[in-house]
C-alpha cells in the first residue's frame, strides 16, 4: 500500500479473527503497526444463523442446495436462526458481551449486513476521515460489500451480484460529500478476477 502512496492513519476491523490477523499483516508490511485500531462487531462477516460452521456438504445435506444457494445469494432472505441455547449463538462469544439482546445477531441476510453496518460508517469511520487523509478498512466478504453498496450506490440486485476478491485492497479516493470520486482495486487485474470467480464460485456451491 505504501508503494500505491497509502499511508493509513487508522484502521478498522471487525472483532475477528480474519481480520483482526489480515489488519495486523498489513501494517507490518507497512511498518505502521503504532497506529490507532478500532474494532467493532458492526464490521463482522454475516452470521448465516444455522448454516454457521457447516460446510457445503454439510448444509445441502441438511437444508437442501435449493435452499441453501437462495440463503447465500439474495438480499433479504435470512436462513433459519439460531436458537439462544445453541453454543453457536453470539449469546455464548464474549466479544459480544454488554450488548443489547435485540441486535445479537442469531441469523443474518446482507440486508440485515447494511442495516447494522451503516451506524459505523457514520460514527465512526466518517469522523476519522473527516481527520485523516487515510483510513484501513480490513473486514470480510459480507460487511465490505455493505460498505460498497452505501459508497457506490448500488442496487439491492448489484451488491447480492458483486464479488469482492478475497485479500485485494480497494481503494476509494472520496469527495468532501464523501461520495467516490474514483476507485480501484489494487494488483494484477488477472489475479483479481481469479479471486473474484473464487468468492463467486465458493458463494454458489459451483465447486
Amino acid at each position: 500500500m505504501l508503494a500505491a502512496g497509502l499511508a493509513p492513519a487508522i484502521v478498522h476491523t471487525s472483532v475477528l479473527v480474519r481480520a483482526i490477523q489480515t489488519a495486523d499483516l498489513a501494517l507490518a508490511e507497512m511498518n505502521r503497526t503504532w497506529i490507532p485500531v478500532r474494532r467493532s462487531w458492526r464490521l463482522n462477516e454475516r452470521h448465516y444463523g444455522a448454516l454457521q460452521g457447516l460446510n457445503k456438504r454439510e448444509t445441502a445435506e441438511r437444508f437442501g442446495e435449493d435452499k441453501v444457494k437462495i440463503w447465500r445469494r439474495s438480499y433479504d432472505v435470512r436462513p433459519p436462526a439460531l436458537e439462544m441455547t445453541d453454543e453457536r449463538h453470539p449469546s455464548h462469544d464474549p466479544r459480544y458481551a454488554g450488548m443489547p439482546p435485540e441486535l445479537l445477531p442469531a441469523a443474518e441476510c446482507l440486508k440485515d449486513v447494511v442495516e447494522r453496518m451503516l451506524p459505523y460508517w457514520y460514527d465512526a469511520m466518517v469522523p476519522d476521515l473527516l481527520r485523516e487523509d487515510c483510513v484501513l478498512v480490513s473486514a470480510h466478504g459480507n460487511s465490505l460489500r455493505a460498505l460498497v453498496k452505501h459508497l457506490d450506490g448500488l442496487t439491492e440486485q448489484e451488491v447480492v451480484d458483486l464479488d469482492i476478491p478475497t485479500g485485494v485492497p480497494r481503494v476509494y479516493d472520496l469527495g468532501t460529500d464523501f461520495k467516490p470520486r474514483s476507485s480501484k482495486y489494487l494488483g494484477d487485474p488477472k489475479e483479481i478476477e481469479r479471486r473474484a470467480a473464487a468468492v463467486r464460485d465458493q458463494a454458489t456451491g459451483s465447486r
